[in-house]
């Protein structure tokens, strides 16, 4: 979507809620009439809709798209206005989720965040933003948790995701929360498009250490990376640095331990989280 230039100094919900706002008028329609229109959605919430305060729902998003008859265009502001919640050297490659095929990913020591619960997530948001309100903290969240619908896809991406151990090893402040998550990834076992695997602590040092690491395949055929340290990251689609990443992810996985060994230590993992509770 192009913007013109007076848009580009608003932000991504602003935007959103100038182009919700001129769609009414267009109809002619006040915000009480707009409200009853839709239905389900009070005025006072689409008017801060429209003035760029509150980030609308998805479900608001889809109804109004309807109503309006927009094909889609509040959708794909919609998710411009998720991206000011994903860090900005991440966006691209988030973006592209959605056309990849197969995805691969190697955390060094957290859960990856497509295969996080909301509460995992929460903490994990929470720690790397303690100053973070909770209005914010929850948009984060729920940008989070919006990316995991490619997995609902009718044709979705084959995932790889590769878990050093220090990724069950590191507990959230709540062990309900981490028994949670690692029963979350068990649930994977069976899924033809998901695998995980663990990286056990055993095999020492290993090419990918200190850093997580992304590969997207799209539909395209190419392949686009992200390299991510602490609160930075490289975007990456130069073929040399593509075949120089991917032989590392190989490597890595070479190193980690077979799926059903993988899912066993995962279990090990949540047995002591479940005997944490028990004491």
């Amino acid at each position: 979507m192009e913007l013109t230039g007076e848009e580009n100094g608003l932000t991504p919900e602003e935007r959103l809620g100038r182009r919700v706002r001129e769609l009414r008028e267009q109809r002619n329609l006040s915000l009480r009439g707009l409200s009853k229109e839709v239905g389900g959605y009070s005025y006072s919430y689409i008017h801060r809709v429209e003035s760029g305060r509150q980030k609308p729902s998805s479900a608001l998003v889809r109804t109004l798209d309807e109503f309006f008859g927009t094909c889609g265009t509040l959708a794909e502001l919609y998710g411009l206005s998720r991206e000011m919640y994903i860090a900005r050297y991440s966006r691209d490659i988030v973006r592209r989720e959605n056309d990849a095929i197969r995805i691969q990913v190697f955390a060094s020591s957290v859960i990856p965040g497509l295969l996080q619960t909301e509460a995992y997530a929460r903490e994990l948001i929470r720690a790397g933003l303690p100053e973070a309100d909770d209005e914010d903290l929850n948009a984060r969240v729920a940008s989070r948790m919006f990316r995991k619908r490619i997995f609902e896809r009718a044709d979705p991406p084959f995932f790889w995701g590769i878990l050093d151990e220090a990724a069950l090893r590191r507990p959230t402040s709540d062990k309900a929360v981490m028994r949670e998550q690692l029963g979350h990834l068990l649930s994977y076992a069976g899924n033809p498009y998901v695998t995980v695997l663990v990286l056990p602590f055993e095999e020492g040092l290993h090419p990918v250490l200190g850093g997580s690491l992304t590969l997207l395949t799209l539909r395209t055929g190419a392949t686009v990376g992200l390299v991510e340290s602490f609160d930075s990251g490289d975007a990456v689609q130069s073929p040399r640095r593509i075949v120089e990443l991917t032989q590392r992810f190989d490597l890595a996985r070479s190193m980690a331990l077979s799926q059903s060994k993988s899912l066993d230590l995962i279990r090990d993992y949540l047995k002591e989280y479940e005997g944490d509770k028990d004491s």
